[in-house]
């Protein structure tokens, strides 16, 4: 019986069918299979001449450390483990307009003006809209290899005649090879794409930046396979209506994959941001109830943040619970920790939470920060204004110490904050003087009995809340 000379590959995680079908059987997408020309070429396994083989080495060998290429921008230089590596391939993603292209074409700026060969390759713009965004990015002056193309042949051919030692790609969608039939953004076309140009990156030595598309649910369009190929995947995070832009490793061979890179959006394009505390926390005005500053880590940085709480009476039969940069379901326990260890009711009530300046939160260190802040929200009173918190609750109230305290209390103390609420750790350096005095929480009833004893009092500084 001949084989078929057609396949069915879903659109949304590459499963190949040998029929069509309405619905794809692994991820339950509809009207995601496309057909697509299958290769008549590809000879079995045991008809294959066979070859010289391949060669192996120990596994204790020595191999020489290769240097890494600064971009110029320290941010992106964190995020990456320290720099690019050559011969290696990055995959970009992020939402549109959030700043990938502005912040590419930056790095192009400054690696050229570093003396690096590097090369450009839009295949959304042209090479005039490119140029109008470098002069207005002010790296219009620098000699970077700028290209507009979408077929795969040509750009390799280009590529290789002019050995850079960087390469943009932007997009991976919008490529395509005449070796398939089918069409540009499929997942056989990025799935092919991505892997030639993976394969010339190690070839070459030169390091590949590929942008990718994101989908509705915030994952790079296409097979996931492509994370699979590159050596880091970065996601550019944030809300077009904020001004910040969070860079952020989720996956780095080269280094750390916790690592964050903060930037501002301007007119001119995306600033750095050294000390990203600084700008979550500014504007912050009088305190007023329902907020806290957490003392949080992303990586090896410690950055403060506001969250803010709001508790409501509901307008209607069923409470909302509604979540901005941090876990539902995490605010879902420490909800029903406060109701059954420590009696505060919610039944009736809406709660809202938010992380101030389009930061999400994903460490569990600020259970005690939102805890705090539902509490100051329901009982309508302000928590100290010169205090971080931050602490993890246990399902039986305790509150739990949390690790890298010296890093989150030495970033407190700079920005001017005079104590910590958060659990006592378990060991501590009596002759830190750069440490900030404790309000040890053993468990979180200990929390909600403070917050009570403030609203008796009326104080903005109460003695309830002494180290």
């Amino acid at each position: 019986m001949p084989k078929p000379s057609s396949i069915f590959v879903c659109q949304s995680c590459g499963t190949v069918h040998g029929k069509w079908a309405g619905r794809c059987d692994s991820c339950g997408e509809w009207n995601s299979l496309v057909e697509e020309a299958q290769s008549q070429n590809a000879k079995p396994a045991h008809k294959r001449r066979k070859g010289r083989g391949m060669e192996f080495v120990d596994l204790g060998g020595e191999s020489p450390d290769v240097a890494r290429l600064k971009t110029g921008i320290a941010e992106l230089d964190r995020v990456t483990g320290g720099g690019l590596v050559p011969g290696s391939a990055l995959l970009v993603g992020g939402d549109p307009g959030i700043g990938k292209s502005t912040l590419l074409l930056q790095a192009t700026g400054k690696l050229a003006e570093g003396g690096f060969n590097t090369a450009y390759i839009s295949g959304e713009e042209s090479t005039g809209q490119v140029r109008r965004r470098a002069k207005r990015l002010g790296v219009s002056e620098q000699p970077v290899s700028l290209g507009a193309e979408t077929s795969l042949g040509p750009i390799l051919d280009g590529l290789i005649s002019a050995k850079p030692d960087v390469v943009i790609i932007d997009s991976i969608q919008t490529l395509w090879t005449d070796q398939l039939g089918a069409a540009p953004g499929t997942v056989a076309q990025v799935r092919a794409c991505a892997q030639e140009l993976t394969r010339f990156a190690k070839k070459s030595g030169a390091c590949v930046i590929l942008v990718g598309h994101v989908t509705k649910d915030g994952q790079i369009a296409g097979p996931r396979v492509v994370e699979h190929m590159v050596d880091a995947v970065l996601y550019f995070e944030g809300d077009r209506a904020h001004q910040f832009r969070i860079l952020r490793a989720h996956k780095n061979r080269f280094g750390p994959t916790d690592e964050i890179g903060v930037f501002e959006m301007r007119e001119s394009g995306l600033s750095e941001v050294p000390n990203p505390s600084a700008l979550f926390l500014d504007g912050r005005g009088e305190t007023s109830s329902g907020a806290a500053v957490f003392a949080g880590l992303e990586g090896s940085r410690p950055v403060l943040t506001e969250i803010q709480a709001l508790v409501a009476p509901a307008a209607f039969g069923t409470p909302r619970r509604s979540v901005v940069g941090w876990d539902n379901s995490r605010l879902a326990m420490v909800l029903a920790v406060l109701e059954t260890r420590c009696g505060v009711s919610f039944a009736g009530k809406d709660v809202y939470l938010n992380v101030a300046g389009g930061l999400r939160i994903n460490e569990p260190a600020a259970d005690l920060a939102v805890a705090a802040a539902i509490a100051s929200s329901a009982f309508d009173v302000p928590l100290p204004s010169d205090s971080v918190v931050f602490g993890e609750i246990s399902l039986s109230g305790d509150v739990r110490p949390v690790g890298r305290s010296d890093a989150r209390l030495k970033e407190a103390a700079k920005l001017g904050f005079h104590r910590a609420i958060t659990a006592r750790p378990q060991k501590r350096d009596e002759n830190d003087n750069s440490a900030l005095p404790l309000i040890a929480i053993k468990a979180l009833p200990d929390l909600i009995r403070r917050v009570e004893a403030s609203t008796e009092s009326g104080l903005d500084h109460p003695s309830s809340w002494a180290a």
